[in-house]
């Protein structure tokens, strides 16, 4: 009993992200092996899917292929219009790698890069780099710049905060629910070593995906406030 208390009190060491070698003046730690596994396994699963593609769906894979496509589709389309599918590249790209780095935790020794607030951090201001970009193309720079001003110039400051703000509540929101969800499920481990709680284990699925839907959804609003203000 001893043993297994003084291993919850070190919950936070298992989880933390070990250093392994250095490239050069950079550290390469598991965060880092884990996010090049996640898009090793992600790319193979795509390539997999994607070849042989027909003008008419031959096939499951296919089939897939397309509903998967479908599905991001039509997360645009309700807001954007058809114009909104040349998106889906983007929504897609989020929602996949996302849900391919929570699910890591299966594989055993694996940590999932999500469980890293640097991780989430960097897919947060990633995506809204790519959000503003796609505004300022879209609507030119005096256009993009006017809806900061809307529906009066008083509020400029706040809606400059609210864009500020946008990345840190991604991250944060992403990042808060992977590590509660690992830190709940290493205690689970550590307190029934011989039983791991498949329930726990099926609902980190479930939330996972969920997360992983959530920031991609929250990217399609912000991308559809960046395209028609």
């Amino acid at each position: 009993m001893e043993q297994r208390l003084e291993q919850m009190s070190k919950v936070m060491e298992y989880i933390a992200p070990d250093f392994l070698f250095y490239i050069g003046p950079i550290p390469i730690n598991t965060t880092i092996t884990s996010q090049w596994l996640a898009m090793i396994v992600l790319f193979s699963i795509i390539f997999w899917l994607t070849r042989g593609l027909k003008p008419k769906p031959e096939g499951k894979k296919q089939v897939i292929a397309e509903l998967i496509v479908g599905f991001f589709q039509g997360l645009l389309e309700p807001n954007l219009g058809k114009k909104g599918r040349k998106y889906a590249l983007l929504v897609g790209s989020l929602f996949l790698f996302i849900i391919t780095m929570n699910l890591l935790w299966f594989i055993p020794g694996v940590m999932p890069p999500t469980t890293d607030l640097n991780t989430t951090i960097g897919l947060a201001i990633t995506t809204m780099i790519i959000v503003h970009a796609l505004g300022f193309l879209n609507n030119g720079v005096k256009g993009y710049l006017s809806h900061f001003i809307q529906p009066f110039p008083a509020l400029l400051p706040l809606n400059l905060i609210k864009e500020v703000v946008k990345p840190v509540t991604l991250s944060l929101r992403l990042f808060g629910a992977m590590l509660g969800e690992k830190v709940a499920v290493t205690i689970f481990v550590i307190l029934i070593p011989l039983l791991v709680p498949v329930p726990i284990m099926l609902l980190g699925v479930l939330l996972g995906s969920l997360q992983a839907f959530v920031f991609t959804l929250l990217t399609v609003v912000y991308l559809t406030y960046a395209l028609e203000h």
